[in-house]
């Protein structure tokens, strides 16, 4: 089993920053993959970003160039730094950790945190 723990949401003007986390533990395997989610009123989830135990990245074209994720494998930390905030960009905001084991892949969901961007 794994649990997820999500904090760094908030309520911030257009233009501002926010830094959401995501701190994983239990079972870990050595191939993973933890992810960013966001989900708004009325809309589908969409992927946010994504990053390997490599750390490879990827982003939706919506965010590039404004937001960052990283993680801190030590800590089993995933970490989304949200820069240039639209009102657009408000929605609840998930992360997901994904272990790879050989033959399979089992997901695990935090529990969600609102980002909230007025303007």
């Amino acid at each position: 089993q794994v649990q997820l723990v999500e904090s760094g949401g908030g309520l911030v003007q257009a233009g501002g920053s926010l830094r959401l986390s995501c701190a994983a533990s239990g079972r870990i395997s050595t191939i993973n993959t933890m992810a960013w989610y966001r989900q708004a009123p009325g809309k589908q989830r969409e992927l946010v970003a994504t990053i390997t135990s490599g750390s490879s990245t990827d982003y939706a074209d919506s965010v590039k160039g404004r937001f960052t994720i990283s993680r801190d494998n030590a800590k089993n930390t995933v970490y989304l730094q949200m820069n240039s905030l639209k009102p657009e960009d408000t929605a609840e905001y998930y992360c997901k950790f994904t272990n790879k084991w050989s033959r399979y892949d089992a997901d695990y969901w935090g529990q969600g945190t609102q980002v909230t961007v007025s303007s």
